[in-house]
C-alpha cells in the first residue's frame, strides 16, 4: 500500500476544544446509547487503525471480544506519538485520549491524506463513555501505557518496555450506567469488518469472540478489493458475465469501482465515502449513475442496438439487475442529508462520471460480447418499464372512474393525520371480519388479503400492478412503488402485518416484507412496518380472568398460575391456529390495543445482509436456499406437517 508521506509527531495532533458533556449527552457523538451506539465505540477504535492503514502505515488489526464485554483493538501502525504536546503540555497520546476533536486528522497540515470515522472525535469519545480505557504503544524503540478511568487519566504514560515494534493497543469496557447493554453482536461486528477488508484492499482484519466456552474466530484479507466485494454480493446470483468490472483511479479524489449485472430485477449499489457507509448516496453515486447511463446510451447508438427512433434508455433500465460498490477517498468530505451519510463536494460528481465514461466504454469495445448481454437486459427493462406505465396509467384510470380510489376491501380509518393512523394487513376475510369489528375506527384501517400473493423477487413492475392481490396495498399505502415512491405520500404512520403464527403466516409475512424491501425500502429505512404478536396460547378456566401467552414455551404462564394459587391441571388450555378463532373483543384485547398489544418494528440494520437474505430465500437459485435450510433447520421451533 502507498504510504502518504508526512510527519507523524506532536506538531501534527491539533486540539480544537476540551472534552466536555460527551457523558451526560452520548446520543450526540455516537448516535444513542442502545446496542448500536455500543458497536459504535468499537467501530471509532478500530477506524484509527483503519486511516493508518490508508496513509499506508498499517497492513493488519485485530478485533477481540474478551470475557465481559471488554474490548481489544491492537494495530501494527504508526503508534500514536507519545512526545509532549506543545498546546497542552501533557503527552500527545493522553491529549488524544481526554480533548474532544484532538487528533491527526484535521487541518492541512495532518498527519493523514484521508480518514474515516468522525475525523478526530472517536478516542476521546470511546475514553469518555468507558469505565476504563488501558492503552499500550509500541513506537520510537520503546512500549508506553496509559490508563484512564471515566474519562480521566488515572496513570500518566510511562515507559514499560523496550520493542523495535510499532503499533497501537487499545483496551475498554464500555460504562454500563450509560448503555443500556454491554452484550455485543458478534455478527454485526463480523459483517462490518469483512465489508471494511473489503474497502481496505490487503488490509488483514481479524475478529475474535472469546466470550463463549468455544471461541469464535474470522479474519479477511482481499487483495481483490472491490471487485472481492462484488463477487462476495452476488455469490448467490446468476450472473450475465463471469468477472466484475473493475474501474480504479488515483489522483485528487482516488476512486475505485466495481460492478457486475445479474439476472435480477433489483439494483445494488453501495456507496462509501473514506470507509463511510453513505447510505443516503451524494455526488460520488450522482457521477456513477450518469456516466453509466450515457456510455450504454451511446455505445447502443454507436452499434445500433438502439435507434434513433427508440430514444434513450432510462437509468433504472441500465441499473436493473446491477451490484456496483463505488468508494470514494476525499481529503475534506462534507456530508448532508438527515444522518449526515450524504456527500455534498460537488467536484466529485465530475470526476466519478468522468472516469466512468473512459474505463467503461473501454471495456464495452473490448468485450462486445459481454456489452451486447447488458444490453439487451437493458432494452428488456425499458420494455418492462414501459409495460409498468401503462398498467399504472390502467390503474389511475380505473380508480378516477370510480367513487374511491382505494381498495374495495380496505376498511378505512376516520382520521386523516398519517402519522397517528395505522393499517392492519391482515390474513384472511375471516381474520379480516373479527379486525374490522374489533378494531379502533378512528384511527385504525384493515385490510384483509386472501392467498398466496407475487413473489416479486421474481417479478417486474409491469406485473406487480396487475397482480390482484398487491395492487390493494399499493394503493392503501398511498405512495406509488420503486422509483415513483414518495415517503411524504403515505396515509398510515404504521404499516402492521397480522398473519397467523404458522407456516402459511410466515410465508405472506415474508412475501409482504420481500415487497416492501424492494419497492417501498424508504417505508422501513423509515421505521413505518410492523409485526403484529398475536397470541399462540389462552389459559381459562371458570371465574379466573384469561392469560393469553405468547410464547411456545407455557413455563411463564404456569408460574402466574402458581402464584395466584391455581392448580394448572384445573386450567384449560387453547392453541390458538389462526387469527379467525379470536372474536373480535379477543383480538383487539390482545393483539390491536395499543395499551396492551405486543409490536415489532421491522429494521434494517444491514441493508447488504437483508439483500443477501431476500436473495437466497425469494429468488430462483435452489442450491444457496437449501444450503440455508440445512444450515438452520436445528434452530426451527415451529413446524406444520
Amino acid at each position: 500500500m502507498e504510504k502518504f508521506e508526512h510527519e507523524y509527531g506532536a506538531d501534527q495532533i491539533q486540539v480544537l476544544e476540551g472534552l466536555e458533556a460527551v457523558r451526560k449527552r452520548p446520543g450526540m457523538y455516537i448516535g444513542s446509547v442502545s446496542i448500536r451506539g455500543l458497536h459504535h465505540l468499537v467501530y471509532e477504535i478500530v477506524d484509527n487503525g483503519v486511516d493508518e492503514a490508508l496513509a499506508g502505515y498499517c497492513n493488519e488489526i485485530s478485533i477481540t471480544i474478551e470475557p465481559g464485554n471488554v474490548i481489544c483493538v491492537e494495530d501494527n501502525g504508526r503508534g500514536i506519538p507519545v512526545e509532549i504536546h506543545p498546546k497542552t503540555k501533557i503527552s500527545t497520546a493522553e491529549t488524544v485520549y481526554t480533548v474532544l476533536h484532538a487528533g491527526g486528522k484535521f487541518g492541512g497540515d495532518s498527519g493523514y491524506k484521508v480518514s474515516g470515522g468522525l475525523h478526530g472525535v472517536g478516542a476521546s469519545v470511546v475514553n469518555a463513555l468507558s469505565k476504563w480505557v488501558e492503552l499500550t504503544i509500541q513506537r520510537d524503540g520503546g512500549i508506553y501505557q496509559l490508563k484512564f478511568e471515566g474519562g480521566k487519566t488515572v496513570q500518566k504514560l510511562e515507559k514499560i518496555g523496550d520493542s523495535n515494534q510499532t503499533g497501537t493497543k487499545v483496551r475498554f469496557l464500555a460504562d454500563d450506567t450509560i448503555f443500556e447493554t454491554l452484550e455485543y453482536d458478534y455478527a454485526t461486528l463480523e459483517n462490518r469488518f469483512r465489508e471494511m477488508a473489503f474497502l481496505n484492499k490487503g488490509l488483514k482484519i481479524k475478529v475474535a469472540d472469546l466470550r463463549g466456552e468455544t471461541p469464535v474466530k474470522a479474519e479477511f484479507h482481499y487483495e481483490g478489493g472491490l471487485q472481492s466485494f462484488v463477487e462476495f454480493l452476488n455469490k448467490n446470483k446468476e450472473k450475465l458475465h463471469e468477472k466484475p468490472i473493475y474501474i480504479e483511479k488515483d489522483g485528487e479524489v482516488p476512486v475505485e469501482i466495481s460492478l457486475q449485472y445479474t439476472t435480477a430485477y433489483s439494483e445494488n449499489i453501495y456507496s462509501f465515502v473514506n470507509n463511510i457507509n453513505t447510505i443516503e448516496g451524494g455526488t460520488h453515486l450522482e457521477g456513477f449513475k450518469r456516466g453509466l447511463t450515457k456510455v450504454f446510451n451511446d455505445y447502443a447508438k454507436a452499434h445500433n442496438i438502439l435507434k434513433e427512433k427508440d430514444g434513450n434508455l432510462q437509468g433504472e433500465d441500465i441499473r436493473e439487475g446491477i451490484t456496483a460498490v463505488i468508494s470514494v477517498k476525499v481529503k475534506e468530505p462534507q456530508f448532508e442529508g438527515q444522518t449526515k451519510t450524504k456527500l455534498g463536494n460537488s467536484n466529485v460528481t465530475g470526476i466519478v462520471q468522468s472516469m466512468v465514461n473512459d474505463v467503461l466504454s473501454t471495456f464495452l469495445e473490448e468485450n462486445p460480447s459481454i456489452a451486447k448481454t447488458i444490453l439487451e437486459k437493458c432494452v428488456s427493462a425499458s420494455r418492462a418499464r414501459e409495460a409498468a406505465r401503462k398498467a399504472r396509467e390502467l390503474v389511475r384510470r380505473k380508480n378516477a372512474l370510480e367513487s374511491t380510489t382505494l381498495p374495495g376491501k380496505l376498511a378505512d380509518c376516520s382520521e386523516k393525520n398519517s402519522e397517528v393512523c395505522e393499517i392492519y394487513i391482515v390474513e384472511g376475510d375471516s381474520a379480516g371480519g373479527s379486525a374490522k369489528q374489533g378494531r379502533d375506527r378512528r384511527f385504525q384501517a384493515i385490510l384483509p388479503l386472501w392467498g398466496k400473493m407475487l413473489n416479486v423477487e421474481k417479478s417486474r413492475a409491469d406485473k406487480i400492478y396487475n397482480n390482484d392481490k398487491l395492487q390493494p396495498v399499493i394503493l392503501a399505502v398511498g405512495a406509488g412503488i420503486g422509483n415513483d415512491f414518495d415517503i411524504t405520500k403515505i396515509r398510515y404512520g404504521k404499516v402492521i402485518i397480522m398473519t397467523d403464527a404458522d407456516v402459511d403466516g410466515a410465508h405472506i409475512r415474508t412475501l409482504l416484507l420481500t415487497f416492501f424491501f424492494r419497492y417501498m425500502r424508504p417505508l422501513i429505512e423509515n421505521g413505518n412496518v410492523y409485526l403484529a404478536q398475536p397470541p399462540l396460547f389462552k389459559l381459562f378456566k371458570k371465574g379466573m380472568e384469561d392469560i393469553y401467552w405468547y410464547e411456545e414455551d407455557l413455563t411463564g404462564a404456569f408460574k402466574i398460575l402458581e402464584e395466584r394459587g391455581i392448580p394448572r391441571e384445573q386450567v384449560s388450555i387453547q392453541r390458538y391456529k389462526g387469527l379467525g378463532e379470536m372474536n373480535p373483543e379477543q383480538l383487539w384485547e390482545t393483539t390491536m390495543n395499543p395499551e396492551t398489544r405486543i409490536l415489532v418494528k421491522v429494521k434494517m440494520e444491514d441493508a447488504i445482509k437483508a439483500d443477501e437474505i431476500f436473495t437466497v430465500l425469494m429468488g430462483d437459485e435452489i442450491g444457496p436456499r437449501r444450503q440455508f435450510i440445512e444450515d438452520n433447520a436445528k434452530y426451527v421451533k415451529n413446524l406444520d406437517i
